[in-house]
């Protein structure tokens, strides 16, 4: 089963709107797809679901178990998304939601702080590593992105030393920034929507 994880260091790094977007443009894909909101403090995705009344399920799920648990709840779907909690106060559950996933998309806006971040991250996918089956594929994602900047390629050049950066990215929108609590329509026809296909062509890459 598909079970994409949004992990980053921090809150507000665009977490819970990547993990939204990326579920439902799985959803508009045609599969069946439930999403996990594995922050023990925001609720994020859960509240945004109820406020929005998201057709697709989403479940609370804060438990450093997660990756033993997470069977339990997804028979009958062929993805799941999960919203992570800040790694600094969350790690387990983190470490755990890392453990489970088959992909996993760290999102960064090209800024000094969110690169400083990316290393922290990577770290701990790597120490999961021996515990796991199989690697994950991991990328990075752009979001934030200022039209035209320059601060973009330097930042995609700088994080593409330590990890895949996907070619797709994310604009500074009103549509993104204001979207909590609101519908998602077209998922798909947004940057996220490239994103999901270059994620999922990455596996099919992997030797």
């Amino acid at each position: 089963m598909l079970c994409i994880a949004v992990v980053n260091l921090k809150g507000g790094s665009t977490k819970t709107t990547s993990a939204a977007y990326l579920l439902h443009a799985l959803v508009e894909s045609g599969l069946s797809v439930l999403g996990v909101d594995a922050d023990p403090e925001n609720c994020s995705l859960v509240r945004w679901s109820d406020l929005a009344e998201w057709a697709t399920p989403v479940v609370g799920m804060p438990v450093k178990d997660l990756h033993r648990r997470l069977d339990a709840v997804t028979e009958g779907f062929d993805a799941v998304v999960i919203d992570t909690p800040p790694m600094e106060s969350g790690r387990g559950i983190v470490t755990s939601a890392v453990r489970v996933a088959t992909h996993i998309v760290i999102p960064m806006s090209p800024t000094p702080m969110d690169f400083d971040r990316l290393g922290a991250v990577l770290e701990l996918v790597d120490d999961v590593g021996p515990l796991r089956a199989a690697p994950p594929v991991v990328a990075a994602i752009l979001t934030r992105v200022v039209t035209n900047s320059a601060s973009a390629e330097v930042y995609r050049t700088a994080a593409s030393d330590l990890v895949p950066v996907l070619p797709a990215r994310v604009a500074r929108l009103e549509r993104f920034a204001q979207a909590f609590g609101c519908p998602i329509d077209d998922a798909l026809n947004t940057a996220y929507g490239d994103a999901l296909t270059q994620l999922l062509d990455m596996e099919v890459a992997r030797p």
